[in-house]
């Protein structure tokens, strides 16, 4: 399984990005995929979860509103669309699917995920 983030960068706050993930894996549909980040000095700490089918979706609070999961099963391929950015959104993103059986609301949590991408810096300057 690999799991390849992209589309971090350097943006002003108010700007929005889109990132990508995209996974070698062969029946993605199947399974939850989750963004986390990690600022510096930080924990990794839960962005967003959709389920196989990307009809539901499950935010942290410091991101409802602005951010968009949204999930392609056909390219399998997870997204982060990230609306109006803050100076605390910069960390490094995060892509990672969850393990058989996990449920979206149960999505928030690290141990419900068994592969990591490597990670996309995004940083975003005031």
């Amino acid at each position: 399984v690999q799991l390849q983030a992209s589309g971090g960068g350097l943006v002003q706050a108010g700007d929005s990005l889109r990132l990508s993930c995209a996974a070698s894996i062969q029946t993605f549909s199947a399974y939850v995929m989750g963004w986390f980040r990690q600022a510096l000095g930080k924990e990794r700490e839960f962005v967003a979860a959709v389920t196989w089918n990307g009809v539901s979706t499950n935010y942290a609070d410091s991101v409802k509103g602005r951010f968009t999961i949204s999930r392609d099963n056909a390219k399998s391929t997870v997204y982060l669309q990230m609306n109006s950015l803050k100076p605390d959104d910069t960390a490094v993103y995060y892509c990672a699917k969850a393990r058989w059986g996990t449920a979206v609301h149960d999505g928030r949590f690290a141990h419900s995920y068994d592969y990591w991408g490597q990670g996309t810096q995004v940083t975003v300057s005031s």
